[in-house]
């Protein structure tokens, strides 16, 4: 049998049509005499007494009334509420031409013939299909088992996922998750609907495999919630797009992805304030050095929807410069890309008057705490002398605004990356207490999720592989934000500064890197290996890299700080040294670069950086 239904289902697709075709022709005149047996109650009937040829008239008729409303040019296997209308449309036609065909006198028909061949025409269609899809999924189906699913959300996405996935060869829908209790101990589309205790207690029982989340308009802060009450289940978490995506069609087995590791942050982004985004960069030139980073890159992103007169994007990598100059030619915006060293003053100050620069965005720094502290010089002279550089030639040129991309690891460092950005902070401080033109701000912030050398594409790649998950310490625990949200922040925070600000982003909650681990551990599917060895993927912790702190702060004095008119940023007043003390400080600092006198490197962070200690 499964030979024929192949042998059937590998025919083109025109002569499938044809067989569907050939066999409603057969049977609807069958369908016809049935109607006519029932009602008298014996097989030897006269059918359509008066009209010659009857069967021919019915057979032709019906499959042309089908073929009207395209039930052969569907595919049999997605088989959906759409079909059925179809075929109810097409009975009722044929029941109002049997009726037609009666009140003309032209055949001799009983009033309650086109009722009883109406419903045993649409029975027989609707199963004649249904056996049709069925036997033919069971054919072709996969030898492995299908997913088992539960569904959180019995809303519209609910429903249309279940729908979607009924007609995939992957995935079976078991049941609803709801809040609401209302809808809890009833049934949809087939499916229990269970509290979210309830369908605890029947995931072992029921053998799923999956929670499904399909809440596109959730925030952030409750599906945390719900992610974390699943902690003791052994489940994988997927979820659907957000609801913008879903307004223009229907869900389908292609929406479903992994929970975004932001959502583990519970944190909702803050609408950014539009006259904050538009002050320093609608209709002015800017300019991004670093601009091929992870930070500068979405910095251009973003600058680029507010409609720049021209963006010069700076950048020493070419790779990092040939890719973002790429993505953003089709923005509308001028964009000129420049290879160049911040390190490079002249080369900086012939650019900003080249192009008339107003905007200055310095994200130009190397970030990576364990290469900078095996290679401190190069950190020092890109980062602190090529952010003094940098700003030197912004206010030598007049430009109007300068806002340096900082670190939280440039409160009390352990590391010469972290004060490598204390001392770019501190000479662009100094620099602004001369009142120079150029309105100079620093923000401050932590890590970013997605950054390139961040743990998450590392923890992703190490599951992927089955393991081992690598943590520095169980204690160490960071800051993180979404680089979309630490950009808008970044801009509307220099909007604010009136010069030598230091801006805080708010970066939340702290999270504990071994927790991250563990959630996107369990968001994968598998369990956390334990001391006994029970579980799927291992954490190993590796110990501290030099220069790496268990915590990060984002304030070196806790007392001097104010809130702002955003609610993410707040204003740090700190410690800073006047232009010549640090202006000097620096002269010395490039002689212990060009010399490598990494002593009188050393003894000069020790002196002006509060908190240094080299590791």
């Amino acid at each position: 049998m499964k030979d024929i239904i192949r042998s059937v289902a590998s025919l083109p697709r025109r002569q499938k049509q044809l067989v569907l075709v050939l066999m409603d022709l057969c049977v609807l005149p069958l369908m016809m005499w049935l109607a006519y047996a029932i009602r008298l109650a014996r097989p030897n009937v006269e059918v359509m007494a008066g009209l010659d040829a009857w069967y021919l008239y019915v057979s032709i008729f019906g499959v042309l009334i089908f073929a009207l409303l395209g039930i052969y040019s569907a595919i049999v296997r997605s088989f959906n509420e759409d079909y059925l209308l179809r075929i109810s449309i097409g009975t009722f036609v044929q029941i109002v031409a049997l009726y037609v065909i009666k009140k003309l006198d032209l055949a001799f028909i009983p009033m309650s013939i086109p009722l009883m061949y109406g419903f045993m025409l649409f029975s027989y269609m609707w199963w004649s299909r249904a056996v049709i899809r069925y036997a033919t999924i069971k054919t072709f189906a996969k030898k492995q088992t299908l997913k088992r699913v539960a569904i959180y959300g019995a809303g519209l996405a609910g429903q249309q996922i279940a729908a979607a996935l009924n007609r995939s060869d992957d995935y079976l829908p078991v049941c609803f998750i709801d809040d609401k209790k209302s809808l809890q101990g009833q049934s949809l589309s087939g499916l229990k609907i269970y509290s979210p205790k309830r369908a605890a207690t029947k995931f072992g029982k029921c053998a799923i495999e999956e929670i499904l989340l399909a809440m596109p308009s959730v925030g952030r802060a409750r599906k945390k919630e719900i992610i974390e009450s699943f902690d003791s289940a052994d489940v994988k978490i997927m979820e659907l797009p957000g609801v913008t995506q879903l307004v223009d069609g229907q869900v389908q087995i292609s929406d479903i992805h992994e929970v975004d590791i932001i959502d583990l942050l519970g944190r909702d982004p803050v609408p950014p304030k539009p006259e904050l985004l538009e002050k320093n960069i609608k209709d002015k030139v800017v300019m991004v050095t670093g601009a091929g980073g992870s930070i500068g890159s979405e910095l251009c992103r973003q600058i680029v929807k507010h409609q720049p007169k021209m963006l010069v994007l700076f950048e020493m990598s070419e790779f990092a410069l040939y890719s973002i100059d790429r993505e953003l030619q089709t923005s509308g915006i001028r964009v000129i890309p420049v290879l160049g060293s911040v390190t490079n003053q002249t080369k900086l100050e012939r650019i900003i008057t080249q192009y008339k620069v107003q905007t200055v965005y310095h994200a130009a720094a190397y970030k990576h705490v364990p290469l900078v502290e095996a290679n401190p010089f190069e950190g020092i002279y890109n980062t602190s002398i090529g952010t003094a550089r940098s700003v030197e030639a912004a206010v030598n040129q007049g430009v109007e605004t300068f806002v340096l991309i900082s670190t939280d690891k440039a409160v009390r460092p352990t590391n010469v990356m972290g004060a490598s950005k204390r001392m770019a902070e501190l000479y662009c401080q100094g620099l602004a207490s001369t009142n120079p033109k150029t309105q100079i701000s620093i923000v401050r912030f932590g890590n970013v999720l997605g950054s390139s050398g961040s743990v998450v594409p590392l923890f992703k790649k190490q599951i992927a592989q089955g393991g081992p998950v690598t943590v520095t310490h169980p204690e160490v625990t960071r800051y993180f934000m979404t680089i979309p949200e630490a950009a808008q922040l970044v801009i509307q925070a220099g909007a604010m500064g009136t010069g030598g600000d230091v801006f805080l982003l708010d970066m939340g909650e702290p999270v504990k890197i071994v927790d991250l681990a563990k959630q996107m551990i369990r968001l994968s599917g598998f369990k956390t290996m334990d001391d006994k060895g029970n579980g799927d993927i291992e954490i190993q912790f590796t110990g501290l890299r030099p220069g790496e702190k268990l915590y990060e702060e984002l304030l070196i004095d806790q007392e001097n700080v104010e809130k702002t008119g955003h609610e993410r940023i707040l204003k740090s007043f700190e410690k800073y040294y006047e232009y010549p003390e640090i202006y000097k400080v620096f002269n010395s600092l490039g002689e212990s670069v060009d010399h490598s006198n990494f002593n009188q490197l050393t003894d000069i962070l020790k002196k002006y950086v509060d908190g240094y200690r080299a590791c």
